[in-house]
């Protein structure tokens, strides 16, 4: 059976806890598991695959140096708007290795890992390894469940029991996310420096001294070529577009993800492979769109092996689409379009239930 044939729809507010079933079958879920990782290892698609990281990463270095050599060459113009988009997809792939670094699967090596980590997001784009890689695990642990998955419990709402607890503010916010989602991206990429430099202040990362050097270096850096090529305020203007900018591409490239899939209840123990897979789409694409999202449009192969190096998920989708098929666990697979489509129509949905600001 294909993966298109393997499609099928999930509902897009939330599903309830399963009821607890019978031991046998309960055994016979998490061996499910198992069997599917068997498959995947003996394909050889958990070996590293150091020969692409090396070249991946060495190309982004020859870009990034490329880019910043471009800005000051170009000096005081308005082309300076190209460039900014230009580092703002350049920020956004060091991200993506930043991502693969903090999953272990570059080198396998949890020192090493880190290392590359800390260079490709404290130095490279001033985003700590060590607060993101704490966050990102939270939400693979328990991916779109309530009260455990931090990446729904921030400024959006994603199940009408949230949108509808909502108040103030955060209640207007929650009411119209749908048209809000993509304006409010442009301010991730500051959330995400911001968020770096509080979990250092709060000390809630190991490594601090490490990483708040680098963080410095980052922005010092930074900082100094912007302001020193440009006028203040064609400066600022830079910075808010460049960073802007990073901040939609970031948000683009995970709005399909998750959102529009299943939303878990808070304590829910459904198995790990179905609550992988249940909670995550994939988005079909050839080689732009594999290198336009950093190989994370292969979702659910992601989440059901998370140090699975990143050439390999489009090697491991056919078997994992083929073996959901086979145990009857629906598997979502759509076109860029379609998955922005759902993830804003799941938005609109909730937020209704916020209903408008009641005084009193």
């Amino acid at each position: 059976m294909t993966a298109n044939a393997a499609t099928h729809d999930v509902p897009v507010d939330r599903i309830e806890a399963p009821a607890p079933p019978e031991a046998p079958a309960r055994a016979a879920r998490h061996s499910d598991y198992a069997v599917l990782l068997r498959q995947v290892r003996d394909a050889g698609l958990l070996d590293r695959r150091p020969r692409y990281y090396l070249w991946k990463g060495g190309a982004a270095l020859l870009a990034l140096v490329a880019g910043w050599t471009a800005f000051v060459l170009i000096g005081d113009s308005w082309w300076q708007l190209a460039t900014a988009a230009f580092l703002a997809a350049l920020f956004a792939q060091f991200a993506f290795l930043g991502h693969d670094a903090g999953h272990r699967q570059i080198a396998g090596s949890r020192r090493a890992d880190y290392l590359l980590g800390a260079i490709f997001g404290n130095l490279a784009i001033g985003v700590s390894i060590g607060w993101w890689t704490s966050n990102h695990n939270r939400h693979h642990a328990h991916p779109n469940t309530e009260d455990a998955d931090p990446d729904i419990m921030g400024v959006l709402a994603h199940s009408s029991v949230r949108a509808r607890a909502g108040r103030g503010l955060r209640r207007v916010i929650f009411r119209y996310q749908g048209w809000l989602f993509f304006p409010m991206l442009l301010l991730e990429g500051f959330s995400l420096h911001f968020s770096s430099v509080r979990a250092i202040v709060r000390r809630d990362i190991p490594r601090r001294g490490l990483e708040a050097a680098l963080l410095a270096a980052h922005a010092v850096g930074y900082l100094t070529v912007v302001f020193l090529v440009l006028p203040p305020l064609h400066a600022l203007g830079f910075i808010a577009v460049q960073q802007g900018l990073f901040g939609l591409y970031m948000g683009t490239t995970f709005a399909p993800n998750h959102k529009g899939m299943a939303v878990l209840p808070a304590g829910d123990t459904t198995d790990y492979l179905r609550r992988q897979v249940l909670t995550s789409r994939n988005v079909r694409g050839g080689v732009v769109i594999d290198t336009a999202f950093g190989g994370l449009n292969y979702q659910i192969e992601h989440h059901l092996f998370p140090s699975m190096p990143r050439p390999n998920l489009r090697r491991a989708q056919p078997i994992v689409a083929k073996y959901c098929a086979e145990i009857g666990v629906p598997y979502c697979e759509t076109g860029l379009f379609d998955s922005y489509a759902r993830a804003l129509g799941h938005l609109h949905t909730v937020g209704r239930a916020a209903g408008p600001e009641r005084s009193g």
